[in-house]
């Protein structure tokens, strides 16, 4: 792995050198320099592409070494000494249901959300602990967010207008002035996702049903978060509200051009944001838009983006981690594309319990069966000042 970190970090610098030789003093280059700079390109990104699947090796590696029991280190207990859906009765009952279709017996009923035939049952929680990790895992977003877990419809009071101080003569009074509070509601939209699985695997003991449904719910969760936390147009559609739409980020800075960023434009947004978050500030974006951003450099002629050097650390830009996702806007006429602040300020309400329902009879002629997983989720900016946008000229 070091080897191959070191290995991109000397294509970087030799891309940036043929850069500053061959570049013309029109800011062009000939095309056969430029098919040159554009395979030397390619190589840096199948290097990056190397890495990523050896980091991905290395995480189930570890994964396969951890132990298949933990040691007995304390006194055992009598009974099930945890309730509910930690219990290992409903754990049990929960994975015949899946495999059967077994009802989950009625002394453990306050488990259940509607009725087993039409709501489904709430997961157990080492079940829903397995979807979350995985789901995080695949999730740029939700890691770098605030993320609170409710019971019903949170509400935030915020600040939309601060008061302000006046200097005052001795034993003068004092001139009133009053905050305007706001409030913004996180309720919980509803998400859900379909398997399909043959009757054949369920009936095979050897097939870990939980892992595979716990997989999948996760991969498709976290496409669907994600997609929503970027771009998510709110209540309209039933999602929660993006970042890069017009309840996200503030506009901090607008491009001169349509379908082109400048060096100087990333580092006014930089600055667009006040200090006290930039201390936490991290860059939001499209992979191609980092590419059509490699190329920039600062002020002081240092190129702006800087490739990670070890395992675990982002990439950087202007010296703040960079963080890139597939579900941020394209660059485009209008489009807001780079997100930079501190995303503590987008919150993310998760509602207790995600539920499962399995379907017997929908795909029976076809030998299999259906489940459904739903969690319900909503995401706001609470404070729009805290994460700056860059949005493309109109045209």
């Amino acid at each position: 792995m070091k080897e191959l970190f070191a290995k991109r970090a000397t294509a970087w610098e030799a891309a940036k050198r043929f850069l500053d030789t061959h570049t013309m003093e029109n800011g062009t280059m000939s095309a056969e320099d430029a098919q040159t700079y554009e395979r030397m390109e390619a190589d840096i990104q199948a290097i990056t592409a190397q890495i990523e699947r050896m980091q991905r090796l290395e995480e189930m590696e570890n994964s396969l070494k951890q132990p298949a029991s933990a040691p007995v280190v304390e006194r055992p207990m009598n009974g099930d000494a945890k309730t509910g859906r930690a219990s290992d009765a409903y754990k049990k009952g929960f994975n015949a249901y899946l495999r059967s279709g077994v009802r989950i017996s009625n002394d453990l009923s306050p488990m259940l959300e509607g009725t087993g035939s039409a709501g489904g049952y709430l997961v157990p929680e080492e079940f829903e602990n397995q979807i979350v990790a995985g789901r995080d895992e695949l999730n740029v977003i939700r890691p770098v967010s605030k993320v609170i877990r409710t019971n019903s419809d949170h509400k935030i009071p915020v600040v939309t207008a601060h008061g302000a101080a006046t200097w005052t003569a001795e034993g003068g009074a004092f001139v009133e002035s009053k905050p305007t509070l706001g409030q913004i509601t996180l309720s919980a939209y509803k998400l859900g996702h379909l398997v399909t699985v043959s009757t054949e695997l369920l009936q095979d003991s050897m097939f870990n049903i939980d892992a595979f449904l716990a997989g999948e719910f996760a991969r498709a969760f976290a496409i669907a978060e994600e997609t929503a936390f970027c771009v998510g147009t709110g209540s309209t559609n039933n999602q929660p509200e993006g970042i890069f739409t017009a309840n996200g980020g503030e506009v901090g800075v607008t491009a001169a051009k349509a379908g082109e960023i400048s060096a100087d434009e990333i580092i006014s947004l930089v600055y667009a944001l006040k200090a006290p978050y930039r201390q936490n500030a991290k860059f939001l974006m499209k992979d191609a838009t980092v590419a059509a951003i490699r190329k920039l450099k600062d002020g002081n002629g240092v190129y702006m983006w800087q490739p990670a050097l070890a395992n675990g650390q982002p990439d950087k830009l202007l010296g703040f981690d960079l963080l890139t996702t597939a579900y941020a806007p394209s660059i485009a006429a209008s489009a807001k594309v780079v997100a930079f602040g501190d995303f503590q300020n987008y919150w993310i309400a998760d509602r207790l319990g995600m539920t499962i329902q399995r379907l017997n009879e929908r795909y029976a002629d076809q030998g299999l069966v259906g489940f459904i997983a739903s969690e319900r989720v909503d995401a706001k900016v609470v404070l729009p000042e805290g994460i700056q946008v860059l949005q493309m000229k109109a045209s």
